[in-house]
């Protein structure tokens, strides 16, 4: 339906100012202004004015802007249309944002993803939506068609755009085959997991320990704080991630590059 909307409004040439006052009136609220100082405050740990991040699975690009406020020139990737629609709306004009209107996995080709009536949670993985099914964690939706994307590799990404100083990945399940096309170690890495498909997030530190990444942290849903006081290795983490069996125990799990 918000797909649908957004269509419309674009097609009456409402979407920007609609977009526009929507977003000049949340920004006044003060809950809004609060969860914005917290997301500042947790990324500013990762990026720094000038670097480059991915923000791979953008959707709307809620993280992109804030990566952008951080000072962050922006790789947004999402091979949703109605995705790629918005967030070349929103950042239009905008020249340290660039839209790549692709999926991200092992190889250079084709994919078939699987677009659901909520665009978050959209996704390539079969798997992932067969496991969310069982558990009942998106029981009020669906995926019910099927499109094909591009798909390109994270290697293929840092060759054209340079080595990302933070790169957020939030793909619903095809994590590891995202960090499949990764072969060098870039500084930090986030990506999303859920206790139900939890091989998904153990393959993707072993992939991440491939390519250079070896230390460790989690945040839980959206706290905007991580939860281990210190950073730990591949095996501490993949045995604290095989310990989480709680339905509501989802959140990102933040891989760095060994201080030198």
């Amino acid at each position: 339906m918000q797909d649908k909307l957004v269509g419309i409004l674009s097609t009456l040439h409402l979407y920007g100012p609609l977009k526009k006052l929507e977003a000049a009136v949340r920004t006044r609220l003060p809950g809004h202004r609060r969860r914005e100082a917290e997301m500042l405050r947790f990324y500013s740990r990762f990026i720094r004015e000038g670097d480059v991040c991915f923000d791979v699975g953008a959707n709307a690009g809620n993280r992109t802007e804030i990566f952008l406020r951080l000072g962050a020139r922006v790789i947004a990737v999402d091979p949703q249309p109605s995705c790629v629609h918005m967030l070349r709306k929103r950042f239009a004009g905008n020249p340290r944002v660039t839209v790549v209107p692709v999926a991200l996995g092992a190889a250079e080709g084709e994919a078939q993803l699987l677009v659901s009536n909520a665009s978050t949670i959209s996704t390539l993985s079969g798997e992932f939506v067969e496991a969310v099914r069982k558990s009942g964690r998106f029981s009020a939706y669906r995926w019910d068609r099927k499109v094909t994307v591009p798909v390109t590799t994270l290697d293929r990404l840092i060759e054209k755009y340079g080595i990302p100083a933070f790169c957020k990945i939030d793909v619903e399940g095809y994590e590891s085959q995202v960090l499949s096309g990764l072969a060098r170690p870039i500084p930090a890495v986030s990506f999303e997991f859920v206790p139900e498909f939890i091989e998904n997030a153990l393959a993707s530190i072993r992939r991440l320990e491939q390519a250079g990444v070896s230390r460790f942290n989690y945040s839980l849903g959206e706290s905007m704080g991580l939860a281990l006081s210190e950073w730990v290795s591949a095996e501490e983490m993949h045995g604290i991630l095989c310990a989480m069996t709680e339905p509501e125990a989802w959140g990102d799990v933040y891989g760095m590059q060994e201080s030198e």
